[in-house]
C-alpha cells in the first residue's frame, strides 16, 4: 500500500483545534480509557477518522451534560441495544431538561418585558407562574401514565 492511500491522520495539536480544546484534555481521555490510544509514528500520536467521529461524541455529549462515564458506557457498550437503553434515557432526560428552561425563557420574556416596579407581583407574571405549575404537573403525570404501560 502506497502511502498516499493510508487513512489521513492528524495530530494531537491539529485534533484538539479542531474542537477548540487543549491537547491536555484529549491526553486525559486517553490515560481515562474514553479515547483509544492514537498510533505513534515516530513518538507522535497520530488520530484517525475514527478517533474525530469519537472526539465529536464526547465534545457533542458533554455540551449535552452526559459525564464522562456515561460517554463511556455509551461509547463502549456492548451492542446496539445496550447503546439504545443508554441513549433513550439521557434522551428523555435532555427533553426534560429543555421544557425546564423553555419555561424559565418564559418567564425571564415576561420579566424583561414587565413593567411593573416588581415584576414577581405583576398579575401577568403570577398567571404565568400558575400555568407553568400546572404544565409541569400535567407533563408528569403523563409521564409517568407513559412509564406504567411500557412494554
Amino acid at each position: 500500500m502506497k502511502s498516499s492511500d493510508a487513512e489521513p491522520t492528524m495530530t494531537i495539536g491539529e485534533l484538539a483545534e479542531r474542537f477548540d480544546l487543549r491537547p491536555h484534555v484529549l491526553r486525559h481521555w486517553e490515560s481515562s480509557g474514553l479515547l483509544s490510544p492514537a498510533e505513534r509514528v515516530n513518538g507522535r500520536r497520530r488520530y484517525t477518522r475514527r478517533h474525530i467521529a469519537r472526539v465529536a461524541m464526547i465534545v457533542r455529549g458533554k455540551a449535552a451534560g452526559f459525564s464522562l462515564e456515561q460517554l463511556r458506557d455509551v461509547l463502549d457498550a456492548r451492542d446496539a441495544d445496550a447503546r439504545q437503553t443508554l441513549l433513550r434515557a439521557h434522551y428523555e432526560e435532555l427533553e426534560r431538561r429543555i421544557e425546564e428552561i423553555e419555561a424559565s425563557r418564559t418567564l425571564i420574556e415576561h420579566a424583561m418585558s414587565c413593567r411593573a416596579h416588581d415584576f414577581t407581583q405583576c398579575p401577568g407574571f403570577s398567571r404565568l407562574v400558575e400555568s407553568l405549575n400546572e404544565g409541569s404537573q400535567a407533563a408528569k403525570a403523563h409521564s409517568e401514565e407513559l412509564r406504567g404501560h411500557a412494554h
